[in-house]
């Protein structure tokens, strides 16, 4: 599977959580992982682009989350 896929696929979980639970990068290394059957690491990479491109951040609130950034 290539790596914009996995990409579309962390961007539409984190989106359709938002206002109802903040996922840790772990939740969704294991919930994209399992689904796609794919590694971890490949996971991670892709989070990795996401973050990098600024389509989603890093937030912390007693533990680190992953969130779209605000408007």
């Amino acid at each position: 599977m290539e790596k914009a896929e996995v990409a579309q696929k962390i961007y539409e979980l984190v989106e359709k959580s938002t206002g109802k639970k903040k996922l840790k990068s772990s939740d969704i290394q294991k919930t994209i992982s399992a689904d796609l059957n794919i590694t971890r690491d490949d996971v991670k990479a892709a989070l990795k682009d996401l973050v990098d491109e600024g389509k989603l951040i890093y937030t912390y609130f007693g533990g680190s989350f992953v969130e779209i950034p605000p408007k």
